[in-house]
Formats: structure tokens, sequence, C-alpha cells
């Protein structure tokens, strides 16, 4: 069986579909060639090594075959045009087979974190309505509680809130404004500002501090200010119908697979929206995201975030142990997927679900990796795989003249 899943990946590369309306996520049927919108090139055209970048086959042959995750997409971009663009093994194995597709929607799990959450409160601060070193109470004044008054806007960013991890399940299961309640009622879990310890509940927490500021829900706010900008017509919270027949399954729930119900169990409590978890996205609509931070925050001529922003975002920020950016990972314990290549600027991120994605400026470079590693069992295992694709991509860089 894995040496017939092998073969069959390598026939199942870039295959692309038409997407339908969708009343929630979808705006408009458009060909996912022409929402692609960075062209893709011969790498060499880019002083870029296609034999190097080839062995990203092998790799995911290899994680296939492993049994790693069922399938995936990988997308690599390079100054401003996408060089490698292909889609592996299956985006379903239960009840039926069905292959991976380049325009699969995946649950980005935690991605939700820096493309939603962080970015929302960046434009907030750009708005001139938060600013980051002031205590998160003093835009949700309810969060006081429990001794957590002087934890700042950016100790939640870099995860040295010292908030618990993820608090328990229990405390979600009487609806999203009671659970909410008891997150704002916890006390600290370590000493604010002493560790990283890195949570879900503190990007639930800012969350709810952008819809408090914005006066929108979370999932319209993000869509109004980034994704409608940059034409991520299939990136967004709640997927309609549409789009979830071309999700990636996950688990089950219930004795039902899930596919388009966001994997995490408190985001799902939530209402699948929420600031931790619940996004779902493709490699192309992630590459315009990727590539409008590259270009300091402009996309098609238009400012979607002012530079100044773009850079305070992606700023080192030290943490206990190592370092991270304003809702980015930089170089941390959960770098495993970065890179061992890519430049001391580089930042990104990983989700639950087997996703990855990472952003170098000094090399113009983008890797994105998307599976749905927790398919069928949540077995899978993916961020080494990951990490190597990116150092495979920034090594392509380094073309040899014989190449």
């Amino acid at each position: 069986m894995k040496q017939c899943l092998c073969l069959l990946l390598i026939l199942c590369v870039g295959t692309t579909a038409a997407p339908a309306d969708e009343p929630q996520i979808d705006r408009a049927a458009v060909p996912v060639d022409a929402q692609r919108a960075l062209p893709v090139v011969d790498p060499a055209t880019l002083g870029m090594s296609a034999r190097r970048l080839a062995a990203i086959d092998d790799i995911v042959s290899e994680g296939l075959s492993r049994g790693k995750m069922p399938g995936c997409v990988v997308v690599v971009g390079h100054r401003g045009k996408i060089v490698y663009r292909k889609a592996f093994g299956f985006r379903q194995l239960l009840p039926d087979k069905v292959p991976m597709t380049v325009d699969t929607v995946f649950d980005m799990a935690s991605i939700t974190k820096p493309v939603v959450t962080a970015t929302c409160v960046m434009l907030l601060v750009e708005d001139g309505k938060v600013d980051v070193d002031q205590p998160v109470a003093t835009y949700l004044p309810e969060f006081a509680a429990g001794g957590k008054q002087e934890i700042t806007v950016r100790q939640l960013l870099t995860h040295m809130g010292g908030l618990i991890p993820d608090n328990h399940i229990r405390d979600y299961a009487d609806g999203r404004e009671r659970a909410i309640e008891r997150i704002h009622a916890l006390e600290p879990w370590v000493e604010p500002g002493t560790r990283f310890a890195y949570t879900d509940v503190g990007f639930i927490v800012l969350g709810e501090l952008i819809q408090r500021i914005s006066g929108q829900p979370l999932n319209e706010f993000v869509r109004q200010r980034v994704f409608d900008r940059l034409q991520m017509n299939e990136t967004g919270y709640l997927p309609g119908d549409a789009l979830r027949r071309r999700c990636a399954v996950t688990q089950q729930r219930d004795g039902k697979w899930m596919q388009g119900d966001v994997h995490d169990p408190r985001a799902w409590a939530l209402g699948g929206v929420a600031g931790h978890a619940g996004l779902f996205s493709t490699a192309d609509d992630l590459a315009r995201y990727c590539q409008m931070l590259l270009n300091e925050g402009q996309w098609n001529g238009e400012s979607v975030i002012q530079p100044a922003t773009v850079k305070l975002m992606r700023s080192p920020q030290k943490v206990s142990s190592g370092l991270r950016t304003l809702g980015w990972d930089m170089k941390s314990p959960y770098s495993s997927n970065r890179g061992d290549l890519m430049s001391v600027s580089a930042f990104g991120h990983g989700g639950f679900t087997g996703t990855a994605m990472w952003i170098d400026p000094q090399l113009d470079l983008f890797v994105i990796f998307l599976s749905n590693r927790v398919h069928p069992d949540g077995k899978g295992s993916v961020n080494a795989l990951a990490g190597r694709i990116a150092t495979v991509s920034a090594a392509a860089m380094r073309m040899t003249s014989d190449e």
C-alpha cells in the first residue's frame, strides 16, 4: 500500500478546479488560476535551482510512505513569483480516498494566531486604537480579575503573559459568553513577563479585544480589513458548502468526519470563530498574504498595512527561550518547521493540523506547507518534514554554475 501511495502522489500534482459561489467566504466565482495572482515561473529565471527544488518531491514522497500525513500542498515564492507549486497524496483517506489538489482548503489551526489575530491587532495599533504596551485590561476591564491587571498586549502577542496554555474544555460547555467570562476570571499560570509559555488562551483574549475595540466580530473585521483587500476569496472562518467540499478532512467528532468544521475543540465550542484557531485557507490565498508582507504591506498598489506596522509586527522580541515577534515565531522551541538556512529575519508559524508557513524578508522568500496530518487518526507528524522543505527552498537560491 505504501508503494502504491508513492506512485499515486507523483500523479497528483497541480490539479485545479474552479471554485463555486460561496455565501460566507467565496464572494465570486473566480477561476483558481485567476485568483492565484502571483505568476508561476521557471526557478532559473530568478536564479534558483529547479534541481534542488525537486528534492521537495522526494521529501514529501518519503513522508507519505511513512504515514506522516495523507497528503499536502507546497508553494514556494521568491521575488514576487511562485517557483514551486504542487499537491501530493490525498486530502481524504476515509471513508473514501479523494486526491489532494492545489486548491484544497485547509484548517489552518494556530496559523490563525498571526494571520488573523496579530494582523488585526496591528491594524488597531495603526488606527491609534491600541497600544501594545498598555495592559489588556485597558481595553477589556474584566480581564484584570485574578491578578492579571498588568499583563500587556505585547506580552499576550509574544506568549509572555503568564496565561495557562489551555484552560479545561469544560469551561466552554455553557456557550461562548460564559466561556469568555471564565477565561477573564483565570489567574496567571506563571508570573507574567517571566517565562515564554505558548498559550491558546492569550490569543482567545486578543480575539475578544479586537471585537471589543473594532465593534465587529473578529471574522468580519479581518475579512474587511485584510482578506477582501488581498482578494483572498477562499480564506476565512466558517466555510460555506462549496468550500467545505474542497476542505481537507481531519478527524472525527461525534462519529462524523470533520470537513470544513474547525478541528480545535475550544474554537469549535466558541462557534468556530476565535483568536487562536478557526481560520480556513488555501496555499494560493496565503501566498498573497505572504507577498503582501514582503512588499512592506502593499498589494497591487494598495496599502493593506503600513510599512511601519509591518516592521513592528515582525521585529524580534526576546522571550525567555528564544525569539518571537508580535504574533509570529522566529527562533524558539516551536521552530522545528523553520528550516536551517533561512536568515535571521525569517518569521513564521505552524498549526496543529499539519500546517506551516515561513516568510524571509532578507531572502525575499516564503514557504507554505499545508497538510491534514491529523487525518485519519491524529498520529501524523510533519514539523520536521516542513522544516526540511524550508531548508531545501533556501538552498535552491544557491544555484551553482552547472545548473
